[in-house]
């Protein structure tokens, strides 16, 4: 496949988590860089979610084994770019940011650049998955050092180092575990605010009490797996 970008613009593969978001796809869709792949990962998706982002030029990857993590996975596999980025599928967050994400990785700044959400709206992060995501930061940083805010879905990192890190978590455990595992494998870690909309349509993990319960779950889980052994030296130079 051929991917015609400019120079200060590299190109990478956008992945998408999709599950009934017909209504937010053209809108997501429309903010993906030019010259970018957006692989929407279709997760048994019932309101034509696979149809309208063919129609908007995504390709589409359809994983039946439910779960956020299982999604984004397949995704990963199914990417081609030497940098993959991933989004929620909402239309919460603006997947045009991750240009300035993508620069980062390419230069050398960081491993993995994540995005911190900073609402732009009343009801834009539920107060129980606000603090949901508070008592997962401190969690995260008594097991591994890191100092951050947030551990939003919006990212971006190289391809292959991904791939290396083995990632087993196929629920709302995914995002945590990649962060986790990054950490012990010595990634440089950024962290950039970016601005966070209400999400289009009903969120299925955080937009209840229960459902960030459950996810809330999945992580602590995470959090308690050993290390797993990396090669620190060859996991550098392969992120970089």
């Amino acid at each position: 496949m051929v991917r015609v970008t400019n120079s200060t613009t590299p190109c990478a593969d956008v992945v998408l988590p999709c599950l009934d978001e017909a209504a937010a796809l053209p809108w997501v869709l429309a903010r993906i860089p030019a010259g970018w792949r957006a692989i929407v990962v279709d997760n048994g998706s019932t309101d034509g979610s696979a149809t309208i982002a063919r129609a908007h030029g995504a390709t589409v990857v359809h994983e039946p084994r439910r779960g956020f993590g299982a999604a984004c996975h397949a995704g990963l596999l199914a990417a081609e770019a030497d940098i993959v980025c991933f989004c929620d599928c909402d239309a919460s967050l603006d997947p045009g940011l991750l240009t300035a994400f993508v620069r980062t990785v390419t230069e050398g700044g960081a491993d993995l650049v994540l995005g911190r959400r900073r609402p732009q709206e009343r009801g834009a992060w539920p107060m129980h998955a606000r603090l949901g995501n508070i008592a997962l930061t401190r969690m995260l940083r008594r097991r591994t050092g890191l100092t951050l805010g947030d551990l939003g879905p919006l990212r971006a990192a190289r391809r292959e180092p991904l791939l290396d890190l083995g990632l087993t978590d196929r629920r709302s455990g995914y995002p945590l575990q990649m962060v986790v595992r990054a950490a012990d494998a010595g990634w440089r870690i950024e962290e950039r605010e970016v601005p966070y909309r209400p999400r289009t349509g009903k969120s299925k993990v955080t937009g209840t009490w229960r459902g960030t319960w459950h996810a809330v779950r999945d992580m602590r889980a995470v959090l308690r797996q050993p290390p797993v052994a990396h090669d620190l030296a060859a996991s550098s130079r392969a992120a970089r």
